[in-house]
């Protein structure tokens, strides 16, 4: 079994015009159209069995709309092999009646992204929500070092993620883009062996700019697989999990990637999917 623990998709309607925007900005290629049924055959290319979406609110005024219509979908979706997280702006004012509702409605986490939602990680708002999401048993993933859209600043930096595991300790808190996009030298120092999870979205292999668009100057600045390996074996294969960032990466080349990998047995089975099996609750 593969599961991919980091997708994104977007109402069809709007989808290629959204990534599209993204692409731009990022000046990086997309390797679906953003919609579900580009997400859909994509997986089936790549032998991947379930893929996580992760949503995120950009505006408080956005969050119950995407909750409600996740809750509503959540049986259709599974058919089709998507699971979703629930979204939450930290400014939304009845964060903790959301967190509660999304629990019971068997949501098993939230996604949430400093940089996209324009706060430090270290803000109260944002510390708050994770602290109420821990408390309900939620999971929460963030957006996890530099952006490649938004490259003004660092809204998660190691530093800051060092802060919200010494003050909340939250539970089952997962790193994206393995610890910190970017800031690989720290995430090897002080995060790798810390009671989190990291995702590899967008971490190893290359990063393939946008046709016509400067090539960025930090395109090359992935991981090799030799360094993926070191700081993952540092960290622990049962804290790590497989995840592409689709459609930021193209994820039949991510699975070649990790094929291709010279992991032990029980390394790639964790990786692959069992560490996404407990979060998700696929498996007792």
């Amino acid at each position: 079994m593969i599961i991919d623990f980091h997708t994104h998709t977007f109402p069809k309607k709007i989808s290629l015009q959204v990534v599209d925007k993204l692409s731009e900005a990022s000046c990086t290629v997309h390797f679906t159209d953003g919609s579900q049924d580009g997400l859909k055959a994509s997986m089936k290319q790549a032998r991947i069995d379930y893929s996580l979406v992760l949503p995120v609110a950009t505006s408080p005024g956005q969050v119950e709309k995407i909750n409600s219509g996740i809750i509503e979908s959540m049986e259709t979706l599974m058919s089709e092999g998507f699971i979703s997280f629930g979204c939450m702006h930290p400014d939304y004012p009845d964060f903790k009646r959301e967190l509660a509702q999304l629990k019971a409605a068997g949501i098993r986490g939230i996604k949430l992204h400093p940089t996209y939602q324009g706060m430090d990680l270290t803000d109260i708002r944002m510390m708050r929500v994770i602290y109420a999401a821990s408390e309900v048993g939620l999971a929460v993933i963030i957006h996890a070092g530099w952006d490649i859209g938004i490259f003004d600043h660092d809204y998660a930096s190691v530093d800051m993620i060092l802060k919200i595991i010494d003050e909340i300790c939250p539970h089952d808190f997962i790193l994206a883009h393995f610890g910190g996009w970017l800031n690989w030298d720290k995430v090897e120092k002080y995060l790798a062996g810390a009671d989190v999870y990291m995702d590899t979205a967008f971490t190893v292999g290359d990063v393939t700019p946008l046709p016509g668009a400067p090539r960025p100057p930090f395109s090359t600045r992935n991981l090799d697989n030799e360094s993926f390996l070191r700081i993952m074996r540092k960290h622990g294969a049962d804290r790590v999990l497989f995840a592409t960032d689709s459609p930021w990466m193209d994820q039949s080349e991510y699975v070649r990637i990790f094929n291709e990998m010279p992991l032990s047995p029980s390394e790639r089975e964790h990786i692959m999917h069992l560490n996404a099996e407990r979060l998700l609750g696929l498996r007792s």
